[in-house]
């Protein structure tokens, strides 16, 4: 497909989601001719997605990236999720090799030194393995909305993303975060008991801290940069996978213990 044809695709189907509900949005997609994957993080919104796609029982993937620095409450809570609703969160985690090119670069923790190292730890971390969620995908679904940031202000229920050949589908775009907090309520969703203490959103461990009254919901994420635009490269682009440094091969395998974190 054609970057003009991708674009002319995403602006209809932008239109004909804007008139549903959440659950008219996921069935659209899921009946939609191509792979659809969800890739959550486990937030509150996220969790809104997934109960929808799972008690819809909806040919959606539902996936995660298990980066191996993720906050143990949110490592059970995909757990928890999977039992709640029945359905397999496919777990996606970084490379061994990766992880130690940039350890040996930078230092395990060489992220808080500066943005180039960031990127770089995003990089390996995130951007690598949701390449390897998003293979073959037509759709991808989050759990973006525009109330979380102000460079999220303007996203669509669906966009074409050129990048990855693919459309990304924002469900949630139009919903503010007390309907998010009531429907969750309504409908006793599962949610990271870190919400409940100052967490509005939560990403890695040692990147995410509880926010001040009266700041922005990402305001604790990547705290001692400058830039209020601070992105990952999952959604906004960055130098986060360019940043990786090349390392030898060595087997890869799923991160666990010290090592990963």
């Amino acid at each position: 497909m054609t970057s003009a044809s991708l674009e002319n695709r995403a602006s209809a189907l932008n239109k004909q989601l804007e008139s549903l509900d959440l659950a008219g949005r996921l069935a659209l997609v899921a009946g939609l001719e191509g792979k659809a994957v969800f890739t959550t993080s486990l937030g509150i919104e996220d969790q809104v997605i997934t109960a929808a796609i799972g008690e819809a029982k909806l040919g959606i993937e539902v996936s995660t990236l298990e980066t191996g620095r993720l906050f143990n409450e949110t490592v059970a809570l995909i757990d928890e999720t999977e039992e709640t609703y029945g359905i397999l969160i496919k777990r996606f985690y970084p490379e061994q090799d990766d992880i130690d090119a940039f350890a040996a670069k930078y230092g395990m923790n060489g992220f808080y030194d500066s943005v180039e190292a960031r990127h770089a730890c995003c990089g390996a971390r995130k951007v690598k393995p949701l390449a390897r969620a998003l293979e073959g995908a037509s759709f991808w679904i989050t759990g973006l909305r525009r109330g979380q940031s102000g460079n999220r202000a303007d996203t669509p229920f669906a966009e074409a993303d050129l990048d990855r050949g693919l459309i990304k589908i924002n469900p949630l775009a139009d919903w503010d975060i007390e309907t998010i907090r009531a429907h969750v309520a309504a409908e006793a969703i599962p949610v990271n008991p870190l919400h409940a203490r100052g967490y509005p959103s939560i990403g890695c461990e040692p990147c995410t801290r509880a926010i001040k009254p009266g700041e922005p919901e990402r305001a604790g994420r990547w705290w001692w940069e400058n830039d209020e635009k601070r992105e990952c490269g999952l959604h906004v682009p960055e130098t986060a996978a360019s940043a990786i440094p090349q390392s030898t091969p060595l087997a890869s395998s799923p991160l666990t213990g010290n090592l990963a974190r």
